[in-house]
This record gives structure tokens, sequence and C-alpha cells, in this order.
């Protein structure tokens, strides 16, 4: 670096912008550090109103929004929506560890969507300050970002937040339920509160008899709910930081869990769609002649850019929608091949997004060394939950309610109201688990065509299914990116790194199709490389925006899944030209403390540097994504047929775990995930729709493919991070290394199945 006195956390692209920025920061940041006057100081400090005053009945009490308790049951409210990756239990379990309740003793609801609900957590990605800078000018703009969250009530689930957004704010919310729930059974017994004490959900009295909370329902309804409360410490847990069993783990095992699927109602009927596939086409005419007269149909509908189905089960409105004839009009989108010109002709100035980092001079230290340099492809991938997208509806003359899963339940709510002409409040989404997202449902195609049906079908309950082929070929992929990184080495030390990254930008896709374009550089494009934790001496990461070629979204990790590949496997290139060993100069070069430990870590765990044996290797790789510095190690054998990955070690940092079982199902499943998909998965595009509609071509993972995975947690407590997401931006590179170990061979393109079979 040129000065010792400026941190690589505090050094951004380049001086001038920092000079702007700065100031600009300084103001906003200041103003609200002062007082909350950038959005009023009333309107940042005033809660949202509780919803679950709303419905309250005359013997329930709500101390809160997450907290409700009647008479006979105990109720948790867990607005994160399920996804699989258990945040109903995580969230329950925060605030049964402060309302002294056993697992067991309530029942959870993900509650209707609020702007109590809003999560704070999320701002924290919105800022151009790496994860690791708590200077005031990064923590101004978090915290004036975390203030606009809260003014505008958004809920979302996603970015994984949950569990950062969850562990104070819920914690605290039973700890209030327990205090107010105290004070009545003071007011009661004419004890003083600081004599009773709570456990397994009921107040307990000096003499040892109890009171259920159940029966102080009424009784705490009517009385103020006690805000001034102290959290308990770690020492005192009974639940965070123990294994436990997930609320739903009995349920999936025996496959009685409701997923939004398997929602029945009595005389419903069953909606399929066939909606154009082609990219910015329309629907020119159909034959439904067929069609019409199959067993069960009853309807079939005209709805935007195609046709629904109605019928008496949902296989009958599968087979009538694929017995209609279509001719759609064409495309202008581009086969494939253009995509990657594209892509290509996107390393200019006019395409710059944003100059993410830039340390020391690497210009100059290119002059002087010998350049090491290669091109990187990620392509675009599909999301491919195994619970297909769907939703049961049923519009009145004032009311929706519509069952289904959806990580923004607003942005959901508001499109149905713009369908249906009805107002916003009289829109009630039943938030239910789901059987995968990855981002998938983030979307809301499949909610307006709903909402459609429903307007269409008044005062019937009508449940929409897609096939697996609308699904895909509906599907908003993850974004298509390429780097051309060069890179010098020096006396056996990596020297420089030039990193330029070019992407399709998937939020911006996504917020154009809010019809809410949001202005400015966007993180995701080289997220997991320009937050790189190594000081190497001239490093720079630039970011160029490609125009959209087709619509994207946000897919497992975002931008961290290519760019952090990128980053990483580049890294380790360097590394080899310059002679070192990939775990030593990583070590050498990293700055972070928290990366330090995850490193160091998983060069334990996998016994770094001990012999192998013949047809071997092993690799390396450590990505920064969501804040969270995951590490991992992969073993993989070159057999004649092709190579076996036999074992994955990975090591991460969260700061505190609540529970450890599915934190190691998390990080296992994230490594599955990465790894199958970089892999074997790409989505292509010819006559301007997915090439790709099913598994069979897109296939994940085989189960005999699946190597053993060993996983350590840390806990060195500052910030609390998610899990969901981290893990799988590491899995490539450290896969590409393992691969180049054994066999000789980079390989810089996804999917890796197009350069090296796999047994």
């Amino acid at each position: 670096m040129n000065s010792s006195t400026e941190t690589e956390a505090q050094k951004p692209a380049s001086k001038s912008k920092l000079r702007t920025f700065g100031r600009r920061a300084f103001l906003v940041g200041s103003i609200a550090v002062a007082g909350g006057v950038a959005f009023g100081y009333y309107v940042v400090r005033k809660p949202h109103d509780n919803p679950l005053l709303d419905d309250l009945g005359a013997d329930e009490a709500t101390f809160n929004p997450w907290v409700k308790i009647s008479p006979t049951t105990i109720t948790l409210i867990t607005p994160h929506v399920d996804l699989g990756q258990g945040v109903a239990s995580m969230q329950a379990a925060l605030i049964a560890e402060e309302l002294d309740l056993e697992l067991g003793q309530f029942t959870t609801a993900s509650g209707k969507p609020s702007p109590a609900y809003y999560n704070t957590a999320m701002a924290n990605d919105t800022v151009p300050f790496r994860s690791t800078d708590h200077g005031f000018e990064a923590e101004a703009m978090r915290g004036v970002m975390g203030a606009a969250v809260k003014v505008m009530g958004m809920q979302s689930t996603g970015g994984s937040s949950s569990t950062a957004d969850s562990f104070d704010k819920l914690r605290a919310a039973g700890a209030v339920a327990r205090e107010t729930l105290k004070q009545a059974a003071s007011n009661r017994t004419q004890i003083p509160v600081a004599r009773l004490r709570t456990a397994a959900g009921a107040v307990i009295l000096p003499n040892g008899s109890k009171i259920p909370y159940t029966d102080l329902a009424k009784e705490a309804a009517k009385i103020p709910a006690v805000t001034q409360v102290t959290l308990r410490p770690p020492s005192q847990w009974r639940l965070i930081g123990k294994p436990m069993e997930r609320l739903d783990i009995v349920a999936k095992s025996t496959g009685t869990q409701i997923y939004g699927i398997d929602v029945d109602f009595e005389d419903m009927l069953y909606a399929a769609v066939k909606v154009s596939p082609r990219i910015g086409a329309g629907l020119v005419r159909y034959d439904a002649s067929a069609a019409k007269q199959m067993r069960g149909v009853k309807r079939i509908l005209d709805i935007p850019n195609g046709v629904a189905v109605i019928a008496d089960n949902t296989w009958r409105a599968f087979q009538a929608a694929n017995a209609i004839i279509f001719e759609w009009a064409a495309s202008k989108a581009p086969e494939q091949a253009e995509h990657w010109k594209e892509v290509g002709r996107s390393f200019t100035e006019e395409r710059l997004d944003k100059e993410w980092r830039n340390d020391g001079d690497v210009a100059q230290a290119m002059k002087q060394e010998k350049i090491v340099s290669a091109e990187y492809r990620a392509p675009y991938v599909a999301h491919q939950p195994l619970e297909p997208l769907n939703a049961v509806i049923r519009v009145t003359g004032d009311r929706v309610d519509i069952w289904t899963s959806h990580q923004a339940p607003g942005v959901a709510q508001q499109k149905i109201a713009e369908v249906t002409g009805l107002p916003v409040e009289g829109v009630r989404l039943h938030n239910q688990y789901a059987g995968g997202s990855f981002g998938h449902r983030l979307e809301f195609d499949y909610i307006i065509l709903a909402a459609e049906i429903g307007r269409q079908m008044k005062n019937k309950t009508i449940k929409l299914t897609f096939s697996r082929e609308e699904d895909f070929v509906h599907d908003y992929p993850r974004q298509i990116s390429m780097a051309r990184p060069r890179g010098s080495v020096k006396n056996g030390r990596v020297e420089s790194y030039d990193l330029p990254i070019a992407a399709v930008s998937a939020a911006r896709s996504y917020t154009k199709r809010l019809g809410m374009p949001v202005p400015g550089p966007d993180l995701m494009l080289a997220a997991g490389a320009w937050d790189m934790p190594y000081n190497i001496p001239n490093f720079r990461v630039t970011a160029y925006a490609v125009p959209e070629i087709v619509p994207t979204s946000s897919w497992r990790s975002v931008g961290a899944s290519t760019s952090g590949f990128f980053a990483d496997a580049f890294l380790d290139e360097l590394i080899h030209a310059a002679g070192a060993d990939p775990m030593a100069e990583r070590l050498r070069l990293v700055n972070d403390i928290s990366a330090r430990r995850v490193l160091e870590a998983v060069a334990k765990m996998s016994k770094w540097g001990s012999a192998l044996g013949p047809n071997r290797g092993r690799g390396v790789a450590m990505v920064t994504a969501f804040g969270v510095p995951v590490a991992e190690v992969i073993e993989v054998l070159a057999t004649p047929e092709g190579v076996k990955i036999e074992k994955v070690y990975v090591a991460a940092e969260v700061g505190r775990i609540v529970d450890p079982v599915n934190f190691e199902n998390h990080v296992q499943g994230a490594v599955v995930w990465g790894l199958g998909h970089a892999m074997n998965c790409e989505i292509t595009y010819s006559n301007g729709q997915i090439q790709q509609e099913n598994y069979h071509a897109h296939e994940a993972m085989r189960l005999h493919q699946c190597p053993e995975i060993i996983v350590q947690g840390l806990e060195n407590g500052g910030e609390i991070k998610g899990i969901g997401e981290p893990p799988v931006p590491p899995a490539a590179p450290a896969l590409a290394n393992a691969i180049f170990a054994a066999t000789g061979k980079r390989i810089r393109e996804m999917p890796f199945n197009k350069h090296i079979a796999f047994v």
C-alpha cells in the first residue's frame, strides 16, 4: 500500500470519489447519529403498530409483534419465511430462550405481512464498505440505511440475514413477554416481581407453585408491556448454542409437513398455466379445442401472454395445458453465443460500474514483472427448488386470501392489490413453508398469475401449480459473468493482482421489474472479490455492468457465487506461479483476524501439507460473503474415468451459532449446492427461451458423488452472521484448485464438466 496510515479496509477505489462520497456520508451519517433527523427522530424511533392486535381475542394477550398468548395456546410469530433453512425454528428458539419456554410448549405462525417485521440486517449489504470496516463513515451509513429500512417497513427473507436480524430483537421480544407475565402474576398474588421467576412456560412463586402463562393471558392483556428488560448472558442460555431438534424435523422426516403445494380446501379447483417462454415476446394465437374436451377441464382463461387451464385436479390441468397448440411471437433476445460476446464487450470505460478497490500501484508493478493472465466464465444457472412455484388464492368482493411462500410478502401483497383492484389492506397473505427457493421466491410472476386467475374466478378457491417445465423456462437465472484477471509475482510472493469483472446486474434487473430502479453501483457485481481479506501490495478490483441481455435474479450467494470463484481461483494461479504453498501464501497475505482463524482452522482440520498419495490433489479457497469468511479444503482423486471428490473441510466464522446441528446441515447443504452447480449446471438461450426444461438437463450433484463434508464453526463473538449462503462461493474455486493439484489442469469456466468428467 502507498500509505502506512490508511488501512486496506478504509481505502476505496478512487481518492477523489472518497472525498466526494466521504463528505456526503459524513453529513448524512452525522445527522442520523445525532438523533434520527435524516428521517425524522420521531419517525425513526416510533415502533410500527403491532399487527397481532388486529385479530386479538378478548382473552388473548400480545406484548409485541412476536408473542401471543391465549388461555389455551402460546403462539410465537416467525415472520422470516422458512424456505428449508430452518429459520422458523431459529426464530422460535430465540424467543423461547428469554420467555422460558421449552420446545414443544408453543405453536408457531408466520404472521401476516407487516412493517413491524422490517429486516434491519439487510441494510448491511447496501453500503459500499467492507464488512470488516467499522469506521465512523461505514457505521454511519449502515445506520442511515437501517433507519430507511425501518421507516419503509421492508419485510424480507434473504441475504443470509434472518439470524442477524432476529438475534437481539426476538430475544428482547421474549424477555418483554416474560417480564410482563411476571408483572401480571405479581398483580394477582401481591408477591413482588423480584421474588418471582419463570421456567417451562410458567411463573414460579417463592413456594414453588406455578402459574402457567396461559392462565395469565387475560390479566396480562390488561396491563402495559414491561419494556425495560435485560437480556440474559450466554452463561444462562438453555437453547442457544445447544443442539436442538428443529420444529419441522419430524414432519419432514415422516412426509407430513405441509408446504404451499399441499394446501387443500374443499371444493378447490386447480390451475395450470402456459405463458410465452420467449423473452419479451407474447402470444399470437392458440387453439384449445382439444383441451376443452378433456376430462375434468372446467374453464380456459386468457391471461397475460398465455392461458390458464382450470380443472378438477392438477394433473388434468397439466395435461390439458399441454394439449393446447400455441403460436408464440418471435423474441428479440440473442442466441447464447451472442450473450458471451456482449459480456466480453463490456470491459470498457463506458460500462464501468465502480472501481471497488485500488491498493498500491497495479500498473507500475506489472511493468516490472512477468504477467500471468487468464479469462474466467460463469454461466446462467437456474434456481430449481424441488417444490415448483404454486399458490392457492381466493378472491371475494373485498378480500383476497392467498396461501403461498414468498420472501418479500409486502411486495406480493402490493402486486396482488394491483391486479385485483383491491386495497393492500384487503390482501391476506398466509406465508407457507417452502420446499426450497434459493432466491426463486423473491420473484412475483407466479403471484401475479394467481391474482389474475383469482380475479377471473371470484368466490372460488383456486390452486395454481407450475409444471416443472414451466418453472424452469420462466426462471430468472443467476447472472452471467466473466473476469479477465492479470497479475504478477516477485521473490516467491504474489506482487500484483488486477481483477476486472463484467456481469449482468441481477439487482438492477429485479428492481426494474419492481418499477423502482436503484441508482448507483451494484455491490453484488464484484462481491466476494473486492472485499477479499488479503493485503496484496498492488490490488485492483473493477466491476463492469453488462447491459441486461435477459432478466436475471438473485441466486444463492448472488454475486459472490461467480466473483468469488474468479477471485480465489486466479489467486491460486498466481500463488502457483510464485512457487509458493497455497495455504502458506494465503496465510501470509491475510489481514483480517476472522479470516485468518478460518484459514488456520481448515488447515488443521485437513492436515494441510501431509502426504495424500498418488493421483490425489488438495485445493483451498476462502471467500468472504455477507460478512462471513468461509475457508474450504477439497481433496480429490483423479481416476481414468474422471475426478472423484473425496472430502471437503469447511471452517466458518459467524459470531454465534444458534443451533450447531442446523449450522452443520446448512454448511453441508451449501457445499453440495455450490459443488453440484459448478460441476454440471448451465442455462442457455436459443430462440429467446431457456433450453434446459428439467433436472435431467440441469443436473445437480448425484448421491454417489457426494463427498464427506467436515464442518467447524468458529464463535469468536462480535457480530452475529448468517450461514445459508456464505459456504457456496468457496466450493467452486476450492474444487478447481484441487483438480489442478491432482491433474495439472486449470479449469476456468463453469460448469466444469465441459472440461473434465466426474465420477
